[in-house]
């Protein structure tokens, strides 16, 4: 069953509000599609956390637990060490801050792309029976999983001021990751979305791809060990690779050393995007009749 199924009565209730502007200037018809979104992302939190004692402090328990396993097993057990410009290498902790910075964006780009695939082809009723802009269904828990992501980053933020004892005003330009990044994700969100309804072996040939896109970013291992034949292809050709530098840059040295990688970055997370709403589009029309 669909986690939205709890929230369809609720849904319904605001589309109805919705359709009722669909004859406004384009601009009314913007925000009102903007206020339902955020009902629907408000609503998709509470409901997967309905019903349990910390509500939604989850999300932040589970970031926090995921932290202090990664210090433990490989900075204290493993005891990996880092020898990479501006990063303490003295400090124990450095490798496990480091793993879990590149794992923060990767966490929230594909939780929200795995359950956007299926943002369809799971809520029939809506495609079929209400008047709903469609355009907002992938767009609910990838917004969703986002912002469990920035739960993490704080807590990322905490720890690196109480181990290395510095906090970098760096971590104010996040904004200029998070472009890329949601591009990137909504894009691709909305090209599985749409072909899951026709291709239903979408969602689990997605897993697959995702497995194989983790182990060619340098996320698990530094990207100084990538042989240099090699080196430029990852930075210049997978997107992710600048946005995860990126992420540690901001966080953990407090300067950015990939401006000409996050530039290709957010030009191909831009195209991406296009196509995969020109895409989706496309095949919006024909969703009511293939579910």
């Amino acid at each position: 069953m669909s986690e939205w199924t709890e929230t369809t009565k609720y849904m319904r209730g605001e589309v109805r509000k919705a359709t009722r502007v669909r004859h406004w200037p384009i601009n009314h018809h913007f925000w009102a599609n903007c206020q339902l979104l955020v009902t629907l992302v408000k609503r998709d939190l509470e409901a997967r956390y309905k019903g349990s004692v910390l509500g939604n402090l989850w999300p932040l328990v589970n970031q926090l637990s995921q932290l202090l396993i990664f210090i433990y097993v490989f900075s204290i057990i493993l005891k990996v060490k880092l020898n990479l410009q501006g990063l303490p290498t003295e400090n124990k902790l450095t490798f496990g801050l480091w793993l879990f910075a590149g794992l923060i964006p990767w966490s929230a780009f594909t939780t929200g792309l795995s359950r956007a695939a299926g943002s369809v082809i799971e809520q029939v009723n809506l495609v079929k029976k209400v008047v709903f802009p469609l355009a907002l269904l992938p767009l609910v828990p990838i917004l969703s999983a986002f912002i469990e992501s920035t739960m993490g980053l704080m807590t990322l933020i905490l720890a690196v001021a109480i181990f290395f004892k510095t906090l970098h005003l760096s971590i104010f330009l996040f904004p200029i990751v998070w472009i890329p990044q949601l591009l990137l994700t909504i894009g691709l969100g909305y090209l599985v979305a749409s072909l899951s309804v026709f291709l239903r072996d979408i969602p689990q040939s997605l897993g697959v791809i995702l497995n194989l896109w983790f182990y060619v970013t340098p996320i698990v291992y530094p990207a100084n060990v990538i042989p240099k034949a090699w080196r430029m292809w990852i930075f210049w050709l997978n997107p992710f690779t600048a946005i995860t530098e990126v992420y540690r840059d901001l966080v953990l040295t407090g300067k950015i050393t990939h401006w000409g990688e996050l530039l290709v970055a957010t030009t191909m997370s831009t195209v991406i995007f296009l196509i995969g709403w020109w895409v989706y589009h496309k095949l919006r029309p024909a969703f009511a009749d293939v579910l």
